[in-house]
């Protein structure tokens, strides 16, 4: 193992405590996914929101994560890992007390906003960072990083069920992450950081191409009439996100190679989030009805991802990291397809499936671009890690769309009451099943190229 032993302001850099800075920074990160999960109902019912409006209200996280993922990973040299870790902080504690006075969709949506930048902000700080302590086992130590992503969820999770078992309302929810945010922010105005390893701070014409993505990513991600009347819709937008990320990777010095595998992590990257989140995100309303508790369900996939990455190193080891990802592929489209078949405690055992087959999708992808596009550093860490919640945000009001559909279709069936709710969450789930499924193919291209992706990386 690899670890820092430079120095900052004259003292020398304690990797251990900024790793568990940046847990702690992630489990907040974790909760406020978590939490949101188990108050949708309530927000609906509050503010009379369909389907697609909580959809849109989601997706603000998911866009907020990616812009700020990268805006603060192309400045990641300049700004350095402190000063990002202290807009994380700031834009946790603004989303925070926002939402909790938020007073309906408008509001909902720009503390969301916020709180997704956080998010965004929290990993780009710490990826690039970690990768920095330790150098020689980069894939190991961020999936310990990213256990407590599900770690962080198994925290909301449980708090969620158990303050709405005791009535606590949903502001109480949002309130109760306001603790382990004070904890972090202590601990960032209290602890040396270590200076970037790439001296490279960007040109002026550079950060044009870098607002150019940022401003398709908020023109596709946020509801307005402009993408309505372009052709073929977000598509043209989304490819035009591809090549100008193409040309940035290119200009900051990185090869032909290195920009076309990049953007093809990035397409991946939005169908594995796609894929892990965003069947977790809606975990209450398509398997509200199926006979088990949607907080429990939530809370035993990601604490046995929790523990999964833990682990991660002699997986790894074994099967090389595409190889992981080919796995993680096949066994969470079994998952899926169990969750939408099964009833009851049935629906456990299909939960141990699907966790074990998203677990190492996230870390994993971002260990790739660290150790297989070494030369795209920080930024390319941050667009690979942007795109997954990007992609995710454009899904959220078409899942929403699709439970609202489905819904429709069970009732004219004859169908009511729970049987309704039962049947629309199982056809969901259908659907979500194409994300991995997709993968499978993806993946079996990437490990068969596998010798020419290692030997190609340095």
């Amino acid at each position: 193992m690899t670890t820092l032993s430079t120095r900052a302001d004259g003292e020398f850099i304690a990797p251990g405590k900024l790793f568990l800075l940046s847990c702690i920074s992630l489990i907040v990160t974790a909760m406020t996914f978590a939490i949101r999960a188990g108050i949708l109902g309530e927000l609906s019912e509050e503010f009379s929101l369909s389907g697609p409006q909580l959809g849109w209200i989601n997706s603000m996280a998911f866009l907020g994560f990616p812009v700020a993922m990268v805006l603060l990973g192309y400045l990641y040299n300049k700004l350095g890992p402190r000063l990002i870790m202290i807009l994380a902080f700031i834009g946790h504690l603004l989303g925070l007390g926002l939402t909790i006075i938020a007073g309906g969709f408008l509001g909902l949506l720009i503390s969301t906003f916020f709180i997704g930048f956080a998010n965004g902000a929290v990993e780009a700080a710490c990826n690039p960072m970690i990768a920095q302590m330790y150098e020689d086992e980069k894939t190991k130590w961020l999936n310990r990083f990213h256990v407590w992503f599900p770690g962080g969820i198994v925290i909301g999770a449980l708090a969620s069920k158990f303050m709405t078992d005791m009535n606590m309302g949903w502001q109480m929810q949002i309130a109760i992450m306001i603790i382990p945010t004070i904890i972090y922010g202590v601990m960032v105005f209290t602890t040396k950081f270590p200076k970037s390893s790439d001296a490279y701070t960007g040109r002026t014409s550079d950060l044009a191409i870098l607002v150019a993505i940022i401003g398709l990513m908020i023109l596709i991600g946020t509801p307005n009439p402009v993408t309505g009347v372009l052709i073929g819709g977000i598509i043209l937008p989304l490819i035009l996100i591809l090549a100008v990320s193409f040309l940035l990777i290119k200009r900051l010095g990185g090869t032909t190679r290195d920009g076309l595998l990049l953007s093809v992590m990035m397409i991946l990257m939005t169908i594995t989030a796609t894929s892990e989140l965003g069947t977790q995100q809606w975990v209450g309303s398509i398997l509200g009805e199926s006979g088990a508790s949607p907080m429990i369900i939530l809370a035993l996939a990601t604490g046995l991802m929790a523990v999964g990455r833990y682990f991660a190193g002699p997986v790894i080891h074994a099967l090389n990291p595409l190889g992981v990802l080919l796995m993680s592929a096949i066994v969470t489209t079994i998952g899926i397809y169990l969750l939408s078949t099964t009833t009851g405690g049935m629906v456990y055992f299909a939960t141990i499936i699907f966790a074990l087959g998203v677990c190492y999708f996230w870390p994993t992808m971002v260990g790739v671009v660290g150790e297989y596009i070494p030369r795209t550093g920080a930024l390319g860490m941050s667009l690979v890690g942007g795109a997954g919640l990007f992609g995710l945000s454009l899904w959220q009001p078409i899942i929403g769309g699709w439970i609202d559909a489905n819904e429709a279709k069970a009732l004219g069936e004859g169908l009511d009451g729970k049987a309704v709710e039962l049947l629309a969450g199982q056809m969901t789930l259908e659907q979500l099943m194409m994300f991995p499924a997709v993968l499978i193919l993806s993946f079996a291209v990437l490990y068969g190229l596998r010798t020419w992706i290692m030997t190609t990386a340095s």
